[in-house]
């Protein structure tokens, strides 16, 4: 897998929130991550389908990777896949039924994927790698941004990738939580093919200078090559 910076809204400017996306693209960033959190799951309340929809009307067509804190996933599911999402992902604790729900995301043409919180174990990821596109490891406590890498993350970056090297399918192995230009080398050194960002990328810039991620990305970037 191609290396990939995934650009998590939750930091971004919602009041410009298209232009915010739009301007995150041009400078580099591969993917829009959605992070959608009920206030139950977690202890916060983000996004819904309408500003997944709103993203595609407005114009973005890049990957849109849905990640869902809520609990139960099947209906939100259905709206996401609606609304335009690319690919979706759920936490298995989340649902009753895992592989009836990674079923479901594919039966709507969207990509399937796995989230592990930091202290949850990955041994699911060796039952159901045939139904994955994507595992994402989560090495902040999910429900709030702008938090600090857990480093033991690492450790679990690598299990993943030997577990999906050792599967031979075409997996992303993608995380999220406090990565910036200090770790990102680490985390792609460990195995990681795919980087959310939120603060690290979004508090960068103001809405006023359109060019403002270029600086924050290609350092971002740079880091990938210089280590991988």
């Amino acid at each position: 897998m191609n290396a990939a910076i995934s650009a998590s809204i939750l930091a971004a400017d919602v009041a410009c929130l298209g232009d915010e996306v739009d301007h995150v693209l041009l400078s580099g960033a591969g993917r829009v991550h959605l992070d959608v959190m009920d206030h139950h799951y977690v202890p916060n309340l983000t996004f819904g389908p309408l500003v997944c929809e709103g993203l595609r009307r407005h114009g973005i067509d890049a990957p849109i990777d849905v990640h869902l804190m809520a609990k139960p996933v099947d209906p939100l599911i259905r709206e996401f896949a609606a609304a335009g999402a690319t690919s979706i992902t759920f936490h298995p604790e989340a649902t009753d039924h895992v592989d009836r729900s990674l079923g479901l995301i594919r039966e709507l043409d969207c990509q399937c994927g796995l989230a592990f919180n930091p202290a949850t174990s990955l041994d699911l990821c060796r039952q159901l790698a045939s139904r994955l596109d994507i595992i994402l490891l989560m090495s902040v406590n999910p429900g709030f941004g702008g938090q600090v890498f857990i480093d033991y993350v690492l450790d679990k970056v690598s299990e993943g990738r030997q577990m999906i090297d050792a599967s031979r399918y075409a997996i992303r192995l993608e995380v999220d939580g406090g990565i910036k230009e200090d770790n990102i080398a680490a985390v792609a050194k460990a195995g990681a093919d795919t980087f959310v960002i939120g603060s690290g990328l979004f508090g960068y810039r103001q809405i006023k200078d359109p060019n403002g991620y270029d600086t924050v990305i290609s350092a971002l970037s740079a880091r990938l090559t210089e280590k991988r």
